[in-house]
């Protein structure tokens, strides 16, 4: 099948008709629909499935073995999230299978679709969930202990989901059978537009972290606590937003944003208790997205003790900058006969995989420019162009 009738096949999954869109979070109804239809795909192809400790997901074509030739990416989405991120790295890695088969190609070197656990965070809070348990990078006890909106540990879901968060943890020997692992994704910016190309290989990922800020203060009748009589978390909280894009937008290339913040108790006529707000920060340049963080935290730090609140930041996730492989660039571009090379500030999978195996990215041009929103979009040509690209390098990397 091609990938954007593999595509059209899930267009139903995890829809989200109060924002628009699709939400598709780990170990949810679509997550897990998903999961069911990517090991139906691939065991029609005659792939093995295997899921390993982390809930990823393997299909391999041949043993699994070292130095295996692994492409894929992921099947959940942000909150109101558009149909490509992700999925159209899954439907494309199936689809260049197809492609690969048809043409009488047989792989010398283990070859493998990988689809991650929980990339985007939209559940859970930390982004690229499954490669960072995977690699190592994120304490498998805390992972445990992450919570999502309704109070539900990561622990609590995964055992609901048929799953063992007890083996959770680091994979040493998953991970050493990794000889190279490519990505595709959609193109979340409009680079591709201005260089009027369909495809793009990826240079390198910003710096970018995620910190919560929680302010605590006094909860109190809206209509009967005189103005000078309150401690309301509400006003540090907003002083936090627009300083995020003040601060942001007097350094150059950074990026800080406030997409999400949650009162408690969180009634109209209810003067808040705590406010929390999650800040992602992206600077590239080693210390510099932390440097971001502390002004950010200064303004916090000020508005609250003018409210008379207190303030606790944690960060809850963060990577440094990271620069693909070069070599594996290079012979990606050789193959597609020449395509340019994009910096994103887009974190990915591959992005956490690339401190330990050569890795890299494929980018298939997006024509709103638009990501993380339903007007996300990717033309029919464009997919092919993509599902076809990879295919080409899976078979030049499995000679």
């Amino acid at each position: 099948m091609k990938a954007i009738e593999l595509l059209a096949d899930i267009a139903g999954v995890g829809r989200d008709v109060a924002r628009g869109g699709y939400s598709r979070h780990l170990f949810d109804a679509g997550e897990l629909e998903l999961r069911d239809w990517f090991t139906e795909q691939a065991m029609r192809r005659d792939l093995t499935v295997r899921t390993d400790r982390n809930a990823n997901i393997w299909a391999w074509w041949g043993s699994p073995g070292p130095g295996a030739v692994v492409t894929g990416s992921h099947l959940d989405s942000v909150p109101g999230g558009g149909a490509f991120d992700g999925p159209l790295g899954v439907t494309s890695a199936l689809a260049a299978v197809d492609i690969l088969r048809d043409k009488g190609f047989r792989p010398a070197k283990p070859l493998a679709i990988l689809v991650f656990a929980e990339e985007e965070g939209g559940r859970f809070g930390v982004p690229c969930l499954g490669s960072r348990l995977l690699t190592g990078a994120l304490d498998a006890d805390r992972a445990r202990g992450l919570r999502d909106g309704a109070g539900i540990t990561l622990a609590e879901a995964a055992t609901k989901a048929g799953y063992e968060p007890e083996r959770f943890g680091a994979d040493p020997e998953a991970l050493a059978r990794i000889g190279c692992f490519v990505e595709l994704h959609v193109e979340q910016g409009r680079g591709l537009i201005d260089l009027d190309s369909p495809l793009a290989t990826g240079s390198s990922i910003i710096a970018h972290g995620r910190y919560r800020f929680s302010f605590a203060g006094q909860g109190n009748h809206a209509g009967a606590t005189l103005i000078g009589d309150r401690h309301d978390p509400m006003l540090p909280a907003a002083a936090v937003v627009a300083a995020a894009r003040t601060v942001a937008a007097a350094t150059p290339d950074a990026r800080a944003t406030v997409g999400r913040l949650a009162p408690t108790p969180g009634g109209t006529n209810v003067i808040a208790s705590t406010v929390d707000l999650w800040l992602d920060a992206r600077v590239a340049g080693a210390g510099r997205t932390p440097a971001l963080v502390a002004q950010i935290e200064a303004v916090a730090k000020e508005a609250a003790a003018q409210e008379g609140c207190t303030l606790t930041v944690t960060e809850e996730s963060y990577t440094d900058d990271v620069v693909f492989d070069e070599s594996l660039r290079r012979g990606m571009d050789r193959v597609l006969g020449g395509v340019p090379a994009l910096p994103t500030g887009a974190g990915h999978d591959a992005g956490v995989l690339a401190a330990h195996v050569p890795s890299g990215m494929l980018y298939v041009r997006n024509p709103t420019g638009i990501s993380h929103a339903p007007e996300e979009f990717a033309e029919a040509a464009d997919i092919a162009a993509g599902a076809h690209g990879l295919a080409l390098v899976l078979e030049e990397l499995a000679r």
